[in-house]
């Protein structure tokens, strides 16, 4: 397959706001992607060129980017900044210069879908002395053989900021469509769907959804579904990261026990971050939330599971949750949190910042996959196979409780101990991988905490000057990111724990998209925690809403842009205030 035909996709979807019309473009694209093409193309879709459990980037500046448009399209560096600075991207830039010599395009070889894909992810792999003028040789390569409509989304793809508008769902319903219709159009009109099939397309979403779960894997999804083989038949699997199950908030025990009834088990809700453990014979592979391959960051933990988990094959749920090495005390979330991204020095590091892992679930057991066994008989099975060792692997703590004096007594427990609060769970729940379900309610001291995405920044003023200091944060909706307040306190002192101006001002510098004054946007990868007063409805930002008062109370680098609060968790807590 042809870049250009991707290309031509990208700009379709680029050009309509109907979420159903960007469903419709997808489904009739996605059957005509050869087997060959189809892990390439399906992760170039997502603005990805590795799957989401594996930590590498492209990683490629903006200046970077700018110096290439210049070169290979034979302008000056000052030329590309200029546009830039009128169109706040570089896409568009390398479109519009692209134009120029676009008599030159005509007769160079026409760029693959495959050249592409392993030209870009070739640029995470060179690091080091002399990568930047081999990442720019490999950039300038790709531009000097595109048209201009294929140098603008490999210029935004290379900056991980492809602005199309596709969320994870939209692609899930398109595979549906795709597979599952016999008819298919789309009313402009009426902005509608017109489809026919001898299936309830519905259930098939549904199917999709739950595949996609279990495996985070669209091109495995796909020729499953093009084998004939039933959906059904997609299973767990040692090695393969699921989604994590989510749990939903209540204000009040009266509310929390109606979801999760009554025995129900109370466990400490730890200020760490989840990891999902997969245990083969003796290999050990570590995920986050958001499916990143975190094993080499943590082999401190990888040895207590060996040493310690008696199954030769399982998948855990758990929190690594940081302490002090000298006072044994447990630590904030934002001091073991830099071990996620550290590529180096990671021996030094497990010994600066040591971990325990709490484990509170089991999802595969040997042979068996346990998603539908009550969680009584999960932690039953979990008891089984673990061998507790105090500060390096446990067994979350917990206690089956029958009444909310018993609820309340463990809750101040658990905040004298230093956590976050607890978690309640019904004893009869079951296991959902991508659910925020009722079987699991989490009970926090302070309002529901979001986490948001910077899309923009200011830079300061006076003693300040060198930083950013006032942050422009969003939630999310079908792929967009829609703003919702800018926040600007929270921030410690140098040398304090937490979140400090000149610690974000270095995250954000290289993924300026575009300044105008002392206004710059980036693109939107560095994720933050808030915490606020109120959620207030606002005509001034995108989302309709306002956060009164937020403040910053850590970075969250264990997550992806994919895991920010969507507009609807924003309307629930609007409503539920």
């Amino acid at each position: 397959m042809f870049y250009r035909e991707l290309a031509e996709l990208y700009n379709s979807l680029d050009s309509t706001n109907s979420r159903l019309k960007k469903t419709y473009l997808l489904a009739k694209f996605i059957p005509k992607i050869k087997e060959s093409d189809l892990k390439p193309v399906l992760l170039l879709i997502q603005g990805r060129v590795f799957p989401e459990w594996e930590s590498k980037k492209i990683g490629v500046a903006g200046k970077l980017v700018a110096k290439s448009i210049a070169k290979s399209m034979g302008h000056s560096e000052s030329e590309v900044i200029k546009q830039f600075k009128k169109t706040g991207d570089l896409g568009q830039v390398a479109y519009n210069l692209c134009e120029k010599k676009q008599q030159q395009t005509l007769f160079s070889k026409e760029l693959t879908i495959k050249e592409v894909f392993e030209t870009l992810q070739k640029l995470a792999t060179h690091e080091g002395i002399g990568s930047q003028d081999i990442k720019l040789s490999n950039i300038n390569k790709l531009l000097g053989q595109a048209s201009n409509l294929e140098a603008k989304f490999i210029v935004r793809t290379v900056l991980e900021d492809l602005r199309i508008g596709i969320a994870g769902g939209t692609i899930r319903d398109a595979i549906a469509y795709a597979f599952f219709t016999t008819e298919l159009k789309y009313d402009e009109e009426k902005n509608n769907l017109i489809y026919k099939s001898d299936l309830d397309i519905n259930k098939q979403k549904d199917l999709i959804k739950r595949s996609l779960d279990l495996t985070a894997d669209l091109e495995k999804v796909i020729i499953h579904i093009k084998s004939g083989k039933p959906l059904e038949e997609i299973q767990l699997t040692v090695g393969t990261p699921c989604k994590a199950m989510l749990a939903r908030k209540e204000k009040t025990f009266e509310e929390a026990f109606k979801r999760t009834n009554l025995p129900c088990r109370v466990e400490y809700k730890y200020d760490g971050f989840r990891v999902q453990i997969h245990k083969k014979e003796n290999k050990v592979l570590l995920f986050t939330r958001s499916l990143e391959d975190v094993t080499k960051q943590f082999p401190d933990a990888v040895k207590s599971i060996q040493e310690n988990v008696k199954s030769k094959n399982c998948i855990l749920d758990s929190e690594l949750v940081g302490f002090d090495s000298k006072s044994q005390k447990y630590l904030p979330f934002q001091s073991i949190s830099q071990r996620i991204r550290r590529k180096y020095e990671i021996e030094q590091m497990s010994k600066n910042f040591p971990v325990e892992i709490n484990v509170f679930d089991v999802i595969m057991n040997e042979e068996k996959i346990l998603l539908e066994e009550p969680f009584t008989k999960r932690l039953e099975i979990l008891q089984s196979i673990l061998t507790e060792k105090e500060k390096q692997i446990v067994l979350a703590e917990g206690k089956i409780i029958s009444s909310m004096e018993e609820a309340q007594e463990f809750y101040e427990e658990s905040l004298k101990a230093g956590n976050e609060g607890i978690m309640l769970k019904d004893l009869k729940g079951l296991y959902e991988p991508g659910g925020r379900v009722t079987a699991w309610i989490k009970f926090k001291p302070v309002m529901e905490e979001l986490d948001l995405v910077i899309v923009g920044a200011e830079w300061g003023e006076g003693k300040r000057s060198a930083w950013l200091t006032s942050f422009v944060l969003a939630c999310q909706e079908d792929g967009e990111y829609l703003e919702i307040g800018k926040v600007g306190t929270g921030f410690k002192e140098k040398g304090e724990e937490g979140v400090t101006f000149e610690e974000l001002t270095k995250l954000l510098e290289p993924l300026i998209i575009s300044e105008k004054g002392k206004e710059i946007r980036v693109k939107p990868q560095i994720i933050i925690e808030v915490h606020y007063e109120e959620i207030q409805k606002s005509i001034n930002y995108s989302s309709g809403f306002a956060l009164r008062f937020p403040r910053v109370i850590r970075l969250r680098p264990d997550k992806e842009v994919d895991d920010i609060a969507s507009v609807e968790d924003v309307m629930d807590l609007y409503y539920s205030q």
